[in-house]
């Protein structure tokens, strides 16, 4: 059995809410992608963007996991949403730890990011509806890079964070992480 949870999905989907809350019910160590990827740049991953671009953010995000997967991380890792993107970080996310997809509607997570600010690839709209659009657009370029990563897809629309992490403990031992 696998010693680490790995989150993957769209952002506003759950991730960090459900690492958080797995992380404070096991012991087990977090890490945040995209946190540890913010530190290490020395700002946010926004302006990375504005300065390098979207490429060299991604090849950053494929060295942390190999990097983590060499140092044999175990724990939960909660991903950016453009984690699975690469072929390379489906394979390294496979080999960290069990990979739950924590999927949600277009609708949902346009309702939960709507009015937060540092979202790149959201930079620019005019409104919810807009919102809804580019994100729908996005998960559908995006779906099937998800799925060819996960081992488990968890809905999250409804927000039941109990019930997520009932799903996950069924599958990883919880007891295992501490």
């Amino acid at each position: 059995m696998k010693t680490s949870a790995v989150l993957i999905g769209y952002m506003g989907a759950g991730k960090s809410t459900v690492a958080r809350a797995l992380a404070t019910k096991s012991g087990a160590k977090l890490l945040d992608t995209d946190e540890l990827l913010t530190e290490r740049f020395g700002m946010s991953i926004s302006r990375f963007f504005e300065l390098q671009g979207e490429e060299a953010f991604r090849e950053r995000e494929t060295a942390l996991l190999k990097e983590l997967s060499e140092q044999g991380f175990s724990g939960i890792l909660s991903t950016g949403g453009g984690m699975p993107l690469r072929e390379a970080n489906r394979a390294l996310l496979k080999k960290l730890g069990h990979v739950f997809y924590l999927k949600a509607t277009p609708q949902v997570i346009a309702g939960r990011l709507w009015g937060h600010k540092g979202r790149p690839l959201l930079e620019g709209v005019k409104d919810k509806e807009e919102l809804t659009e580019r994100i729908g657009s996005m998960l559908k370029v995006r779906e099937e890079a998800y799925l060819a990563a996960a081992d488990t897809v968890l809905d999250t629309d409804d927000n039941d964070l109990a019930r997520v992490l009932e799903q996950i403990s069924h599958i990883v031992s919880l007891a295992e992480f501490s």
